[in-house]
């Protein structure tokens, strides 16, 4: 059991339901509460985490790019697991995963909105099929610098606007702001990964946005995306008047995070910075969700 627990990458969870925190937030403050909504989208979203998780240990372990990674090793390339193992895993888990994805859209949208169900269960099968496609098949778009794109649709816009609209059933514009910090700091997260891994990529053939861009550009790109994201997220706070009290204080330990990564010149000076971009995204949902709930 804890092997397959390690394989789920359980640090890489708060980030995921980041997005579904923001959503739910906002949805409240809009007037809509339903705490089932909240616990089956939460679930939903950990359960296509540990998926994605468990077809890119599948994936990179079978085209062996996990061979000499630095970080957390992968059990597939270690032969901790079997590559059918994991195959079956991913399987077995994208069903549950679609199961309670069901449940979600039949507990917001009931009987009587067929046509929204119909999308949201489209949308569920695109997300499972985006959580294994990433680093699976000769088509992965993992391996095709494409990694960036889909991070920022599916943990940024799909995520936050997508489960805010399971509450309120329409679609408030002012919500794709702070989509896009919670999604370009997810693809922040990403890009860490690739900069620390950009030398074993090269080997494997795995041509993610850094190979392709080269170390020098990423980190440009990487302030970059700090930057977008914090400006999004301020005039959200501005458009809806409230407090960017969040803002200010996650951006203390980012701002300290960007000057590492711009000095950094070994490639394992990346890894521990995985976790402060991904923990405090995560943060500042929740600081986003006592902000609405107690001081608004």
């Amino acid at each position: 059991m804890k092997h397959w627990i390690q394989a789920a990458r359980l640090r890489t969870l708060p980030l995921s339901v980041s997005g579904i925190i923001v959503g739910s937030a906002y949805a409240y403050h809009q007037g809509y509460s339903d705490w089932r909504i909240v616990v089956l989208a939460l679930f939903t979203t950990l359960g296509l985490q540990v998926l994605s998780n468990y077809a890119n240990d599948y994936g990179d372990g079978v085209k062996g790019t996990d061979a000499n990674r630095i970080g957390e090793k992968r059990l597939v390339a270690a032969g901790v697991i079997t590559a059918e193992q994991m195959k079956k895993a991913v399987i077995i888990t994208a069903i549950l995963t679609f199961i309670i994805a069901l449940l979600l859209i039949y507990v917001a949208f009931g009987k009587e909105n067929f046509a929204l169900s119909l999308i949201f269960i489209l949308l569920g099968i695109g997300s499972i099929g985006a959580a294994i496609k990433y680093t699976v098949g000769k088509s992965a778009y993992g391996y095709s610098g494409f990694g960036d794109v889909f991070v920022f649709i599916f943990f940024g816009l799909v995520s936050v606007v997508g489960s805010n609209f399971l509450f309120t059933h329409f679609i408030d514009w002012k919500l794709f702001l702070p989509a896009t910090t919670i999604g370009l700091l997810s693809v922040a997260v990403l890009n860490l990964n690739n900069m620390r891994d950009i030398e074993n990529d090269k080997i494997a053939g795995k041509n993610t946005l850094v190979v392709k861009m080269g170390l020098e550009v990423a980190k440009n790109y990487h302030q970059l995306l700090l930057i977008i994201a914090g400006t999004s997220f301020l005039f959200f706070t501005m458009f809806v008047k409230i407090s960017s009290f969040p803002l200010f204080i996650i951006y203390i330990p980012l701002i300290l995070h960007a000057r590492t990564i711009r000095v950094a010149k070994k490639y394992e000076d990346f890894d521990p910075e995985l976790k402060k971009v991904a923990l405090s995204t995560f943060a500042l949902s929740i600081l986003f969700w006592l902000t609405l709930v107690f001081l608004n």
